[in-house]
């Protein structure tokens, strides 16, 4: 059975674009036809690397190609809520890296003007897909296993403003505003429930950057589970975001695409779904939702809930 052929272009030519780029690789009928970054060489070179026959350094470039159905946005967080307005008014659907935006009223923007387009606008809350996430899921929905509390860890050594490559950014990462937001999102997506109470400290402020480089959040669903999240750039040590959920049932830790028991015991994951890749299944779900004409899971007007628990956090900080 032959597949509708999908034209992506791909904004943010850095560390996880290239990560969107491999993904997109492994998708039937896709291809990537425009790739944005922000100085021409180096995107010139990536464009070379995985045959992509338009470089360029202007969103507005790939958005006038008729070669260009749809976005993906890889680009710094403060630009997220423009882009994807853009590429919606220029009628392209659109994936939006997380975050959706770095304010409640940006990321409201983003969902009006989803409702107002009906263009498929979906959210890279990856969470959502990858295959150790997933199996817990299914338990909950089976009603094998509730959640009690989620405990986790999101630890990372950025004490100087480099991206994943190790290479300069040109923009500055947040606690609160992207990597909070996974676990705020999850955490309502896997108990099924909206967050009715959510809590937030800070650390000291970083002296250059001038973000908190730790935070401790804590959340409550309307059925009574809690979540505990502890974020740190400080963190000289193993790196990476590890959820301990613990429920009725049995006790699950989920370290990326692996998972494992409470006592430590290896769960297969691997025939939960087509790939262990969760950046692939992220962007399977956007190629699928656009060619079926629905609405993705994590769609703009599925997680703004967490972008409001964010900005309520964010009101807490002052």
């Amino acid at each position: 059975m032959s597949v509708k052929p999908l034209r992506i272009a791909l904004a943010g030519a850095g560390a996880f674009g290239e990560k969107h780029l491999d993904a997109l690789k492994l998708i039937d009928g896709v291809s990537v036809t425009s790739l944005v970054g922000r100085r021409l060489e180096p995107t010139q070179d990536i464009a070379a690397k995985y045959g992509i026959g338009h470089a360029c350094t202007d969103l507005a470039d790939s958005l006038a190609r008729d070669d260009v159905d749809a976005v993906i946005l890889c680009t710094p967080t403060q630009m997220h809520a423009a882009q994807a307005l853009q590429c919606m008014a220029a009628g392209k659907h659109v994936q939006v890296e997380i975050p959706l935006a770095d304010s409640l009223a940006d990321a409201e923007a983003v969902a009006a003007m989803q409702q107002q387009t009906g263009l498929v606008c979906m959210v890279g809350h990856t969470r959502r897909f990858n295959p150790s996430h997933q199996w817990v899921r299914q338990r909950i929905t089976a009603g094998e296993f509730a959640i009690q509390q989620m405990d986790v860890q999101t630890y990372f050594f950025r004490r100087q403003n480099m991206n994943a490559k190790g290479q300069a950014r040109s923009w500055t990462d947040h606690l609160l505003w992207h990597h909070a937001a996974h676990t705020v999102d999850l955490f309502a997506y896997q108990t099924g429930e909206a967050v009715v109470a959510a809590n937030v400290l800070a650390g000291p402020l970083h002296p250059e950057l001038g973000i908190a480089m730790d935070m401790s959040i804590q959340l409550k669903s309307a059925g009574g589970a809690i979540c505990t999240l502890s974020l740190s750039f400080n963190n000289d040590g193993p790196l990476g975001t590890f959820f301990r959920y613990i429920g009725t049932t049995g006790t699950y830790l989920a370290r990326y695409d692996d998972l494992f028991t409470g006592k430590d015991e290896r769960i297969d994951v691997s025939g939960v779904d087509v790939s262990m890749n969760g950046i692939e299944l992220q962007d399977r779900e956007f190629v699928a939702a656009i060619r079926e004409g629905r609405e993705p899971n994590a769609s703009v007007a599925q997680v703004l809930p967490c972008y409001r628990t964010l900005h309520a956090l964010e009101q807490q900080l002052g």
